[in-house]
């Protein structure tokens, strides 16, 4: 974490780019699947179909949460400080609907490719999330806003 003048942390200090882990962690996926296809399912239009659908709603769900940190003043990124404690909108639902929308947009992704290899990789990402990035903006969020967030951690879920 990068410290301010009065020591407080300027940022939460994650361990990387939530995107990037993702990515990163998807992208293992399909090498897997290139290399070692699997057979194909018994469902696989069902598949493909749900996964377009989860992709959409996610997308539109991570859109949701940019707009209201963007009417906010405030950015997305873990890498700058917050400007301001998000509340509304989604942010009424989960405390980190970027996060869970990223979560619908890899599954969907997965239901797309209609293979399971991406499915491997998720645990240890959701952990590296959950520890790497989460646990220290929340850390982060607490320092910076006080009883504000304390208060707003108490009425809103992780998750969902």
């Amino acid at each position: 974490m990068t410290d301010t003048a009065d020591g407080a942390a300027a940022t939460a200090g994650i361990l990387a780019p939530p995107p990037l882990l993702y990515l990163g962690a998807f992208f293992a996926g399909a090498l897997a699947e290139a290399l070692w296809p699997t057979a194909s399912w018994a469902m696989t239009g069902w598949l493909r179909g749900a996964g377009l659908v989860l992709f959409i709603a996610s997308a539109a769900f991570a859109r949701w949460a940019f707009v209201t940190l963007r009417r906010m003043g405030t950015s997305a990124s873990p890498r700058q400080a917050s400007a301001a404690l998000g509340t509304d909108g989604p942010f009424g639902w989960s405390r980190n609907p970027i996060y869970v929308a990223m979560t619908g947009l890899y599954l969907g992704l997965t239901g797309l490719l209609a293979s399971p290899w991406p499915l491997l990789p998720l645990a240890p990402l959701l952990v590296a999330m959950h520890w790497g990035v989460i646990r220290r903006e929340e850390r982060y969020l607490h320092a910076r806003f006080g009883a504000a967030y304390a208060d707003y951690r108490r009425r809103v879920r992780r998750y969902l």
